[in-house]
């Protein structure tokens, strides 16, 4: 079969190629499926540098998500049947015509979602609906200001926060972006993301008069984002700490929570769900109801052949994504 098979972990994904392989086996509890759409994430790039914190061991394939059809089952295997189609997340392994996964790892694929629409939300909205709904408890009618809104999680982000009520403010780093987010979702607000969001954000949210600042804000930025974010959200808000995507992990002095009575909260949804198994089985049938239900609408910004992954790395590392990319083996 073909697969994006990672041999060495080097610079500029050199290490990476598409390879024939065999067709892997599943052992028991596992089930193999057919690929029909893996999405492209920024794990799965750091991975081939061996600049992520999991390192497989060499050679593997590539590939958090998935979307296809069972072909085989592992012993022990009864909730599955041959044909089925799933969703799933694995480790790696995904960007190949075929792969395997515990079956516990798998869901039935919403209805009305595409493959490719299938393979790009799980990871996202996951993430987007621990921090919302677990970690910031959101409210309809509270103001969420959401950075990175162009990217998989920040996109997924702005959709959840709309379907769960809330007024949002959609952040990102150029007009493209922003016009994409704005015909796609129709947030409350779209703004630049860049340095000054801050008065921006107090302007829409009530300035000086009652509110000032947003209720929650969504952050997979980091860095300078955060910073001034402190500077611009509500008293008794929430801050979810997504990620670093600027680079820089921040700090924050406790007198500004302590003043503003904001909460910094962190948010590792894989985590929560092995920590709270039956919390985690909540959230993960929550979004697929959403999805089933036409509520959430994962956006797909370009589907490719296994074979231009490159070019699927490439949208990514050039930050010009909006929403996923997914490749098609």
């Amino acid at each position: 079969m073909r697969a994006l098979q990672v041999r060495e972990l080097l610079p500029d994904h050199a290490g990476a190629a598409l390879s024939e392989v065999a067709v892997p086996q599943p052992g028991p509890g596992e089930v193999r499926v057919r690929v029909r759409a893996a999405a492209v994430n920024f794990p799965d790039l750091l991975m081939t540098r061996g600049d992520y914190q999991l390192k497989p061991p060499l050679p593997f394939v590539s590939g958090l998500e998935f979307a296809g059809e069972i072909d085989a089952l592992g012993e022990g295997v009864a909730d599955w049947r041959v044909g089925d189609a799933v969703v799933g997340g694995n480790r790696y392994g995904a960007m190949a015509e075929y792969c395997v996964a515990p079956a516990e790892a798998l869901r039935a694929k919403p209805d009305r979602l595409s493959w490719d629409e299938a393979a790009a939300y799980p990871v996202a909205y996951l993430t987007a609906y621990v921090a919302l709904v677990r970690g910031a408890r959101v409210e309809p009618g509270e103001w969420a200001l959401v950075h990175g809104a162009a990217g998989g999680v920040g996109l997924a982000a702005v959709d959840l926060a709309k379907a769960l009520g809330a007024r949002v403010i959609a952040a990102a780093s150029s007009a493209a972006k922003q016009d994409a987010i704005a015909r796609l979702y129709a947030p409350d607000a779209v703004i630049d993301g860049g340095p000054g969001f801050r008065e921006r954000v107090k302007q829409l949210t009530g300035g000086s008069a009652g509110q000032d600042g947003a209720d929650v804000i969504f952050d997979p930025v980091g860095g300078d984002v955060f910073d001034e974010s402190t500077r611009c959200i509500a008293f008794g808000g929430r801050l979810l700490v997504i990620g670093f995507a600027s680079g820089r992990i921040p700090e924050v002095s406790v007198n500004m929570p302590l003043i503003k009575g904001f909460s910094v909260v962190g948010v590792r949804a894989g985590e929560y769900g092995r920590r709270f198994p039956a919390r985690g089985a909540e959230n993960v049938a929550a979004i697929d109801a959403l999805a089933a239900a036409g509520t959430i609408r994962p956006h797909v910004h370009a589907a490719l052949d296994l074979a231009d992954w490159r070019a699927g790395f490439a949208m990514l590392e050039r930050r010009e994504v909006v929403g996923k990319v997914v490749l098609r083996p």
